[in-house]
């Protein structure tokens, strides 16, 4: 196999572009062409589903428990005050890179009177504003932000970025002409590069004002920190009070899926606004510009640069982004549906982990093996889980009556829908999380739309179905025909 992935790069890549894909389409549809043959098979496949959806649903509440306790604990903590005293504190400077394309200035202003709020010296932040060169307002708005804040803060920068080709246009080809436009100037100012990290921050992003001074004190107490990336808890609650009801009960779940992976370090994969140090990102070439899901590819990238040593560390502060949104009910579901569309292209990147856990023999088999199975389980199940879990179980006695006539056909949907209904009491417990990290309710919100916020858990089969299992499975369609997915950005209001 290695033969063929060093003689034949493009086709191997093609072939796996098809194959994994398709492995979600055949467990989508295996309950109609298995049940003509084989309908007890489908039946204990259904069921061991179910199964795993009660375990995945009890480990989110543990570990969504585990991270709430220890972000309720760290946000407490004086993380100034710790690092200051370690050694080479003073050396210690942050890139903030925000790449953007057309965000509304409300937004950006917004970015950045909080980073100014960040109880870390200002004077060693660097902030980077990466514009786009296609963008007619970029050179407007970068000019009256850096009027604006430029003083706050000891640098800020301001890149733009043209598109040449073999690029892809987005976040990545930006964050990478950012990152490498900088060099220069660290070297002009004498920043030493090995005590400097660089955090890709999302234009809507707003960072716990303790980051900073926590970022500083994992990465001067760390031993191997040129390993290590650093991940906050992204939390979509900016406008969570604002967005449509099936809008604010996806963006919850979000939430709390991104605050318990935290607790889950070998899950942990740097996603949306992360951090790591500078000089690892210059040792792997910065982010790569063909791509379009930045984050997971660039971990990746790293991993298969320095080996199995590589992870994640959480860091537990909120990390406050905006949920997709839109003028209107229906343009916010669409809104929504494409950023998770965009998720879910990162199947995309999975041929590149295949290819690269098949080279390089050097990383632990069993270290390589475990990560790319972790990828493969979270991108195929995700269009797949809607349609085995809610009509799975119904199938197989449709298209087989006699198997339908026999105990095991009888009882297949009362079996799946008693562990199904198991696995929605640990809603509560997602529920009593979420309203305990969830904004206080604005005064315009009327008290009396809160009870719905409890109706909100019924709709969960129609909303998942058109707000994730939809947009995935579109996703891996396009994927599977060679359509590209073109980069769009999440509209602002």
């Amino acid at each position: 196999m290695r033969r063929l992935f060093k003689l034949y790069p493009n086709k191997t890549r093609r072939a796996l572009e098809i194959l994994v894909p398709s492995s979600s389409w055949m467990l989508i549809t295996l309950p109609f062409w298995l049940s003509f043959w084989h309908p007890a098979m489908v039946a204990y496949v259904i069921i061991t589903f179910d199964v795993y959806w009660f375990y995945k649903s009890l480990a989110l509440v543990v570990h969504s428990l585990r991270s709430f306790v220890n972000l309720t604990a760290h946000t407490a903590v004086d993380w100034k005050k710790l690092a200051q005293v370690l050694p080479n504190w003073g050396k210690l400077h942050h890139i903030v890179i925000i790449p953007e394309y057309k965000e509304p200035i409300h937004i950006l202003r917004r970015t950045l009177e909080n980073l100014a709020h960040q109880d870390f010296p200002k004077e060693r932040l660097i902030i980077v504003l990466a514009t786009e060169d296609k963008d007619s307002n970029a050179r407007k708005v970068a000019g009256q932000l850096k009027s604006d804040f430029g003083a706050g803060f000891g640098h800020f920068l301001i890149t733009r970025h043209v598109l040449h080709y073999g690029e892809i246009a987005g976040k990545s080809s930006n964050m990478a002409h950012a990152a490498k436009s900088i060099v220069g100037y660290l070297q002009k100012k004498k920043i030493p590069i090995n005590f400097t990290t660089v955090t890709s921050c999302d234009a809507d992003a707003l960072l716990h004002p303790k980051y900073f001074s926590c970022l500083s004190y994992k990465f001067l107490t760390d031993p191997n920190r040129k390993f290590h990336l650093w991940q906050g808890a992204i939390l979509f609650h900016n406008n969570i009070w604002r967005i449509p009801l099936p809008n604010r009960f996806l963006n919850t779940l979000n939430s709390i899926w991104n605050l318990a992976i935290l607790s889950q370090k070998n899950r942990l994969i740097n996603f949306s606004t992360y951090s790591l140090p500078y000089a690892t990102a210059a040792k792997v070439g910065f982010w790569s510009v063909d791509v379009i899901p930045e984050d997971y590819h660039m971990f990746f990238k790293i991993y298969f640069e320095l080996g199995d040593k590589v992870h994640v560390e959480p860091i537990f502060l909120p990390i406050l982004v905006d949920a997709a949104e839109s003028r209107g009910f229906f343009p916010t579901f669409i809104n929504q549906y494409e950023q998770a569309k965009r998720w879910a292209w990162g199947v995309a990147d999975i041929p590149y982990v295949i290819r690269g856990a098949v080279l390089h023999t050097e990383i632990s088999l069993i270290d390589r093996v475990k990560r790319l199975l972790i990828l493969m389980e979270h991108h195929i199940f995700w269009p797949a889980n809607w349609f085995l879990l809610t009509i799975g179980s119904t199938i197989p006695p449709l298209i087989n009556p006699l198997f339908g006539r026999t105990v095991l056909g009888h009882n297949l949907a009362r079996i799946s829908s008693s562990i199904l209904t198991l696995s929605t009491i640990f809603l509560i417990v997602v529920f009593m999380i979420d309203w305990r990290i969830k904004p206080p309710r604005p005064q315009n919100y009327p008290r009396w739309k809160l009870p719905l916020l409890y109706l909100q858990w019924i709709t969960l089969p129609v909303i998942s179905f058109f707000l994730s299992a939809l947009p995935g499975l579109d996703a891996h369609t396009r994927l599977l025909l060679g359509k590209r997915l073109e980069y769009r950005v999440t509209e602002k209001i």
